[in-house]
């Protein structure tokens, strides 16, 4: 372990202060530290910031309101949140160990980082940790890859399933940093790799993760998440599809998609949504609507099984959602 420095915050402004400084935020820690001791990532600098008031989870009017140092396992477990948005407890449970979820933060599973093995092999080439360095992934293995919004540069998958989930239910994520506050979509606080893929956000130095809200949904009690992984124990997705349909007298009035395991980002696969709306819930239109979400892959050698599993996977989690009804 290299050495660093540790500051508590005793307020969201000194540690934004901190941060804009050059420290990195550590809360749960489950990701951080690991990449410290592989000395992935050497910051010398940390800002706890454990001990600010962002472990609520509300209900706010039509929102659901999640603060950013809210533990995986409480959000899970939260009644409101089970109620409201049942795809959210689905989506941390099939995320992580117990003990992982008793740790991890809502805001720091957002955040997390690849899980390309290359990634984490400090003699390998990763554009990712080493800019212009190469990706050792490409003629290497590549099985558990993105085959959406890929580049020459890199295709590593984002690892977070609550992303997915949230991304599914149009949730916007709340910032605050030196130059403020301000909020957007949960899309599109993640970047495309294109030819940097080590800029993996869109937060702004020194910006927080404040909370994230999730509005309410005629379909948002019935959401449905279901992960593909090799084993039923913890892993992270080969494929995974968050599945919300509004259906009325047999016809989708609305309908909410999102996959993970596939994408270099949390997928939208708005193109099948289109497809859902107004038409039967039937596994013909299900059928349909999947092939839509493939007609942009451009998978590797290793991992074309993705294009048929990522088919099968969104029709199962459309059932699933047009079956609780």
């Amino acid at each position: 372990m290299m050495p660093f420095t540790l500051q508590h915050a005793g307020s969201a402004q000194e540690a934004i202060t901190v941060a804009a400084q050059g420290a990195r935020y550590i809360a749960g820690g489950t990701t951080l530290v690991d990449l410290m001791r592989e000395h992935v990532e050497l910051p010398t600098r940390l800002v706890d910031i454990n001990a600010l008031p962002l472990e609520y989870i509300a209900v706010d009017g039509d929102e659901l309101v999640i603060g950013a140092l809210a533990r995986m396992s409480d959000v899970a477990a939260h009644a409101d949140v089970r109620r409201l948005h049942p795809v959210i407890s689905e989506s941390l449970l099939e995320g992580a160990s117990p003990q992982l979820r008793n740790m991890a933060s809502i805001g720091g599973n957002l955040r997390q980082r690849v899980r390309c093995p290359y990634f984490r092999m400090l003699d390998a080439a990763c554009n990712k940790r080493t800019p212009d360095s190469g990706c050792a992934a490409i003629d290497g293995m590549h099985a558990g890859h993105a085959i959406l919004g890929t580049s020459t540069h890199c295709f590593a998958t984002h690892p977070s399933d609550l992303a997915v989930a949230l991304v599914a239910l149009d949730a916007t994520v709340h910032v605050r940093g030196p130059q403020g506050e301000r909020q957007f979509p949960v899309e599109d606080l993640y970047r495309l790799p294109g030819d940097t893929p080590h800029l993996e956000h869109t937060l702004q130095p020194g910006e927080l993760i404040v909370e994230v809200r999730v509005p309410s949904l005629p379909y948002g009690g019935t959401a449905r998440y279901l992960k593909v992984r090799d084993r039923a124990s913890y892993e992270f997705a080969l494929v995974s599809a968050a599945a919300a349909l509004d259906v009325r007298d047999g016809v989708i009035r609305q309908a909410r998609l999102a996959c993970g395991g596939v994408g270099t980002r949390p997928w939208r696969m708005r193109e099948a949504e289109a497809l859902l709306q107004g038409r039967p819930a039937t596994r013909a239109t299900y059928e349909a609507a999947a092939l839509a979400t493939v007609a942009g892959a451009t998978p590797m050698p290793g991992n074309r099984f993705k294009v048929p599993l990522l088919q099968r996977t969104v029709v199962r989690a459309l059932e699933l959602a047009g079956e609780t009804r």
